[in-house]
């Protein structure tokens, strides 16, 4: 059984290491901050327009996904929900601070699975089935590999050895 599993499992293994150490190499387009000192923030509704008229220059599908406020940095970070790119916005000005990829984003998807309900269906089958299957693999692996160890033991108590 863990023959055919052993592909996700360093899958999963592999895409662990880059998630945990994502902002050490730069996995993510680092976070600038604002250059402005007071001020109000503008809206939500207009950080999402900024985004999507950067998209729209680019070429890109500008529906965007969510909105990642940082208050200490003065910043927000625009993603989208068909690619994944991020557009960096200064939440005083408006302006933009930098448009760059989230590969983060696409290992995690890989990492959970999502990756093919991203590029086909939609919804969370894929995910639901990889995950569930990577995990009783896992378990059967854990319980088999402690049986492994553990019953030699009790087999040379009974004998006496």
């Amino acid at each position: 059984m863990g023959i055919p599993l052993i592909l996700f499992f360093l899958l999963i293994g592999i895409t662990s290491i880059l998630l945990a150490w994502k902002k050490k190499v730069e996995l993510l387009p680092p976070t600038i901050k604002t250059k402005v000192e007071n001020g109000s923030w503008i809206s939500p509704s207009e950080m999402v327009r900024i985004g999507e008229d950067e998209m729209r220059k680019l070429g890109r599908d500008p529906e965007v996904d969510r909105i990642d406020i940082r208050p200490d940095k003065g910043t927000a970070k625009v993603t989208f929900k068909t690619h994944f790119s991020e557009v960096q916005v200064d939440g005083y000005s408006g302006e933009v601070l930098s448009v760059g990829t989230r590969h983060s984003d696409w290992i995690e998807k890989v990492h959970d699975g999502s990756i093919v309900d991203y590029y086909t269906t939609g919804d969370e089958g894929a995910k639901l089935t990889y995950s569930t299957l990577v995990s009783l693999g896992l378990i059967f692996l854990a319980i088999s590999g402690f049986y492994l160890w553990y019953y030699p033991k009790v087999i040379r108590r009974l004998k006496g050895n």
